[in-house]
């Protein structure tokens, strides 16, 4: 597979901007560390070549932000991973952007590194991070350089990858990846065959830790209600610190339900989570039940799928099967 560059993508961009394709480029730019790339706009050819960065830190799925930039004049380029492209066909799916103001271009992905992992593997005092090949070399305050191999420090999304394939693209730059045979629900699993005990404690552990800064619902690409509950303030919820263990763990819950059925596993809320709570082990959760009850589906593989949860049949599965079905699992 084709190695995606900087220089690849800087070059693709002032194609399309050059040729009026574009009018703006939806990519990335280094924040305040090496490894803080954090989303940008830009609108010419300077700043294109001056601040576009493309590394093993670009994890940030770019489609949401096409809601706000297609309201903007003009087409926008977005560049496409393949987890990203998947979310951008389901926001399509329920109409939440403007599809004829955007380029996307799908780039192929062997994976993105968690920097938790890097600085675990590194230690402490890091300088700078420099992305080469396959690796990185950690530089640090004791003047000692560390190399690390990528493969050893993948985000956990990218460890367990559903899919290599970009499912939406205008322009797909170098080769398609496939469909994977993933691992994604092996942790399910093992908290499946937990007795409720273990799992209450388990996530007792987890959520407890969240600090409410609702970064997971606002990065979220299923997350596009014009107001959420958890900011209207009739709600008696409203974006309040946590009074009480029981509402601590119904924000998860409840933004875990109503995502049900939408959420492609993009793994963004674990990846913005500053308290490293893995949450998208709750929405993998909903996508286990409704493969085993309903048949395999996924979320934005393809633009207008009708997810079970939202199509009626006679052969739904009755409250009381799904309870037995729970029962036998769990034996």
């Amino acid at each position: 597979m084709q190695k995606v560059t900087g220089e690849l993508l800087i070059n693709k961009a002032l194609e399309l901007l050059d040729n009026g394709t574009v009018n703006r480029v939806l990519g990335w730019k280094r924040g305040e560390f090496a490894y803080d790339m954090t989303p940008a706009v830009f609108a010419d050819a300077e700043e294109l070549k001056n601040n576009f960065v493309f590394n093993d830190f670009c994890g940030a799925n770019f489609s949401k932000y096409l809601i706000a930039e297609t309201r903007k004049e003009g087409k926008v380029l977005v560049f496409l991973k393949p987890c990203d492209s998947y979310s951008f066909n389901q926001l399509l799916t329920e109409h939440r952007f403007d599809r004829e103001k955007v380029y996307a271009v799908g780039i192929p992905c062997e994976g993105m590194v968690d920097i938790s992992k890097v600085k675990k593997a590194a230690g402490d005092g890091i300088l700078d991070i420099v992305c080469e090949n396959d690796g990185l070399v950690v530089k640090t305050l004791y003047d000692t350089d560390k190399v690390i191999d990528c493969k050893e420090v993948l985000a956990e999304r990218c460890v367990s990858c559903k899919s290599r394939k970009c499912v939406a693209y205008d322009e797909l730059l170098g080769e398609n990846g496939d469909v994977l045979d993933s691992s994604r629900f092996d942790e399910v699993e093992k908290l499946e065959k937990m007795t409720e005990d273990e799992r209450y404690a388990f996530w007792q552990n987890e959520l407890s830790r969240c600090i409410r800064c609702n970064a997971c619902r606002d990065v979220c690409p299923a997350c596009t209600c014009e107001k959420c509950v958890f900011d209207n303030p009739d709600s008696g919820v409203e974006n309040k610190a946590v009074s009480d263990s029981f509402e601590e763990k119904m924000f998860h819950i409840i933004r875990a339900f109503h995502v049900a059925g939408r959420c492609t596993d993009c793994g963004e809320c674990s990846r913005v989570c500053p308290q490293h709570i893995p949450l998208h082990l709750l929405n993998r959760k909903f996508i286990k039940d409704i493969n085993e009850f309903y048949g395999d589906y996924q979320a934005g593989a393809e633009v207008g799928s009708r997810a079970p949860l939202v199509n009626y049949t006679v052969d739904d599965l009755e409250p009381s099967e799904a309870v037995q079905k729970g029962d036998a699992d769990n034996a």
